[in-house]
């Protein structure tokens, strides 16, 4: 099968190699190989919304899903981290002047984890600070990252109750070893413990800040969307570069075993080729969605895109694991093999579609609230 060419503002042809390499090593191990961390920082998701001003790219959304997805197509768990070093990066993009310093002053490649939600842990008001200590789930790729995001409840004793987001150096965390996953399995995505690790004022800002985005004429567009519009757009995209690689090593499968004049077999590739182009359709939809409404002005957001992108993703997410689910089935016993990336495309695409933002209901729910409030209902 065939895919666009990746965004230029992105040098994905080595990673995607290292990527593809070293895929079934890095499942063993439940962590990116070496060779393939080292090369995530020329591949320019972590600098990709970056400001302009500390040296990154301040990009789009379609670049970045785009981007992603081709490196899906080699391997998932790195795919994911990919996305993840931008989302975070256009995160921390919302935190006080000094704190982009300490992140990017020196270079827009610094590598940034998060566990967010929920938000956990105890804060203690201290003179400049706050003292921090709890433990946060799912904090991907931090054992590769320079600095971390974490999420508690601040209860004052100033102003009423609100998340607050910390960051903090990655040698002030501790990395307890706790992701084992099926699917997913190299992304890392490990709990982190901190234990009375103090953290300016600088290094934060509240949650409430991130959901509206940056205000203000310098803000980059990027940085400006409101976060419900883009929440689910970069965790989706890994999904849809697995299901592409799926499909392509059901076809190797299908046409070694004669299938090609079987009927049933071209069904099934019709079918399972319509739904993922039908997927990456939704999404590029969705993330242009998102880059233009990240270039009109704040009063002109309208608030039922952000659930109409949700939809979008989450119907993304499923068509894709539909289709990889039934490629899997009509594979016959040679795609059970470890050896086989169809078997881990199917793994991986599900534990995508298994995330929180792409939950179904929830897609669903908040789409019909939109829909029914314009009619009075």
């Amino acid at each position: 099968m065939t895919t666009a060419p990746p965004a230029p503002s992105f040098a994905l042809e080595s990673a995607c190699a290292l990527a593809a390499r070293h895929a079934r090593a890095a499942e063993e191990s439940a962590c990116l190989h070496p060779d393939v961390v080292a090369a995530l920082p020329e591949t320019g998701f972590a600098r990709h919304f970056v400001p302009r001003r500390w040296g990154g790219a301040a990009g789009d959304f379609a670049d970045a899903v785009h981007a992603v997805a081709t490196v899906g197509e080699s391997c998932a768990s790195t795919a994911w981290c990919c996305a993840l070093l931008a989302a975070h990066a256009r995160l921390a993009a919302h935190l006080p002047e000094e704190a982009q310093a300490e992140l990017w002053a020196r270079s827009p490649d610094t590598a940034i984890a998060a566990a967010v939600v929920p938000p956990s842990g105890r804060l203690t008001r201290v003179s400049g600070g706050w003292l921090l200590t709890g433990r946060w789930s799912f904090a991907s790729g931090v054992e590769h990252a320079d600095w971390i995001l974490l999420a508690v409840l601040d209860e004052g004793p100033v102003g009423p109750p609100g998340h607050r987001i910390l960051l903090l150096p990655r040698r002030d965390v501790r990395v307890n070893r706790t992701w084992d996953s099926v699917g997913l399995s190299a992304t890392g995505s490990h709990e982190v413990e901190v234990e009375g690790a103090f953290v300016p004022e600088h290094r934060s800002c509240l949650r409430d800040v991130l959901m509206a985005g940056v205000g203000g004429p310098d803000a980059a567009p990027c940085h400006q969307v409101p976060y419900p519009l883009v929440a689910a757009l970069l965790f989706c995209a890994p999904a849809l570069g697995a299901a592409r690689a799926a499909l392509d090593a059901w076809v190797a499968l299908a046409g070694a075993r004669g299938g090609a004049a079987d009927p049933a077999v071209r069904q099934t590739l019709a079918a399972c080729s319509g739904d993922i182009d039908a997927a990456a359709l939704l999404l590029e939809a969705a993330a242009q969605r998102a880059d233009r409404a990240a270039r009109v002005p704040r009063a002109a957001f309208a608030p039922e895109e952000a659930a109409r992108n949700q939809r979008d993703a989450s119907r993304a997410a499923a068509l894709s694991a539909d289709a990889v689910s039934r490629l899997f089935r009509s594979a016959g016993a040679r795609a059970l093999m470890r050896s086989n990336p169809l078997q881990r495309a199917w793994r991986d695409v599900h534990a995508v579609a298994a995330h929180a933002t792409l939950q179904p209901g929830v897609a669903a729910a908040s789409y019909a609230r939109t829909v029914f409030a314009q009619v009075g209902a």
